[in-house]
C-alpha cells in the first residue's frame, strides 16, 4: 500500500514538474517579448531551458542522495542516471517515435555542429568522470573543475546560438508565436512554475527513493527509468507535436539542444552545488549508448534519404532502445519478471 501511494506521489511529482515547467516557459517568454527579444532566440533559449528544467531540478534537489558504493565512495547514481537516462530516452526512444510519426528532415547546421557538438559533450563527459581510466585515481567524481569545464562548454554553445541567430534572422516563423500577458498574470506564472518545479522535483526525488528502497533495486536504476523517462516527458511532447505539424527541424534541434544542455549546464550546476559527485562505472555502459545513438543520428543523415531521418531509421531507434531496457535490467539483476 506504500509503494502504490509512493506511485501516485511520484505521478503528482511529475505533473507539478511538466505544468512548472511549462508556466514557466509561457510567463519567462512573454517577459522577454515584451523587451522585444526575437521568438527565435526565446525558443533557442528560455524554451529549450523549460524542457531541461525537470532534469536540472531534480539534479539539484537528488545532488544531496548519496549511495555506498562497493568501494565505500559517495556515488550519486540519480544525478547521473537521470541525465544520461533521460538522453538516451531523448535519442532512442524520442527520436525513434517522432519519426515514425513523420520522417525528419535535418538542417544542414544542426548536421555538421550541433549533433558533432552534442557527441563531442558527450565525450568530454565521458573523460572527466573517469578519473580511474584516465587520471588513475582511486575513484571516479566530477569536480568542481570538471563542472566549470562543462558549463564553459555550454556558454560557448550559447554564444553560437546567439552568432547563428545573428546569421539567419528570418527563421522566426519556426518558433510559435509568443502570447504576451499582463505583468500581472507573467508574475503569477514564474512563481507558479518555479513552486511547480521545486516541490514537484522534491516530491518525485523522495518517493523515487522510497520506491527503490521497497523493491531492493538500485537508485541507479530508478534514474535511468522512471526519473529519466518522467523527465523527459517536455521533450516527447514537443518533438512529436514538431513531427505531427511536419516540423522537423523543431523536433530534431529540440532532442539534440537538450541532450547539450542536459550533460553541460544541468550536470555543471549540480556538479558546482554538490560537487565532488561520485561517478558509478557501471553507468559507462549507458554512456556508450549515448554516444552511439548519436553518432548513429549522424550517419543516417547520409544513408537512404539525405539530411533525412526516416521511419526505417526511427524503427531502428526504437529496436535500439527496446534493448536498451533489456541490458539494463539484466545487468540490475532484476530482469523483466519485476513487472510481472
Amino acid at each position: 500500500m506504500t509503494v502504490i501511494i509512493n506511485l501516485l506521489l511520484v505521478a503528482v511529482g511529475f505533473v507539478l514538474l511538466i505544468k512548472g515547467a511549462d508556466f514557466l516557459v509561457n510567463g519567462a517568454s512573454s517577459l522577454a517579448k515584451r523587451f522585444n527579444v526575437s521568438d527565435i532566440a526565446i525558443g533557442l533559449t528560455v524554451v529549450a531551458m523549460g524542457t531541461s528544467a525537470p532534469e536540472l531540478v531534480v539534479n539539484i534537489i537528488s545532488g544531496s542522495v548519496t549511495t555506498e558504493s562497493a568501494g565505500g565512495a559517495a556515488t550519486h547514481d540519480i544525478v547521473f542516471g537521470n541525465i544520461i537516462g533521460s538522453n538516451i530516452f531523448n535519442i532512442f526512444l524520442i527520436l525513434g517515435v517522432s519519426s515514425v510519426i513523420y520522417p525528419l528532415t535535418v538542417q544542414r547546421n544542426a548536421l555538421w555542429k550541433e549533433i558533432p557538438y552534442s557527441l563531442l559533450a558527450t565525450f568530454v563527459f565521458f573523460i572527466l568522470v573517469n578519473d580511474q581510466i584516465f587520471f588513475g585515481k582511486d575513484h571516479n567524481a566530477l569536480s568542481v573543475i570538471d563542472a566549470g569545464i562543462l558549463i564553459v562548454m555550454f556558454l560557448i554553445f550559447l554564444v553560437y546560438i546567439f552568432m547563428n541567430l545573428t546569421r539567419n534572422p528570418d527563421d522566426s516563423e519556426l518558433v510559435e508565436d509568443i502570447v504576451i500577458f499582463g505583468s500581472v498574470k507573467t508574475t503569477v506564472m514564474i512563481v507558479l512554475g518555479i513552486a511547480g518545479l521545486i516541490f514537484g522535483g522534491k516530491m518525485i526525488v523522495d518517493n523515487a527513493v522510497e520506491i527503490a528502497k521497497a523493491f531492493d533495486v538500485s537508485e541507479k536504476l530508478i534514474g535511468l527509468t522512471i526519473l529519466a523517462a518522467g523527465t523527459s516527458l517536455p521533450e516527447l511532447a514537443t518533438s512529436a507535436v514538431a513531427a505531427f505539424q511536419k516540423k522537423s527541424d523543431l523536433a530534431v534541434g529540440n532532442i539534440v539542444g537538450s541532450n547539450i544542455f542536459n550533460l553541460l549546464l544541468v550536470i555543471g550546476t549540480t556538479g558546482f552545488i554538490h560537487a565532488p559527485l561520485g561517478f558509478p562505472p557501471a553507468l559507462n555502459l549507458d554512456l556508450y549508448f549515448v554516444m552511439g545513438g548519436t553518432f548513429l543520428l549522424f550517419l543516417f543523415m547520409f544513408t537512404f534519404a539525405k539530411y533525412k531521418l526516416d521511419r526505417s531509421e526511427g524503427f531502428l531507434y526504437l529496436l535500439g532502445f527496446v534493448a536498451y531496457m533489456y541490458i539494463l535490467f539484466e545487468r540490475e539483476g532484476m530482469g523483466f519478471g519485476i513487472f510481472f
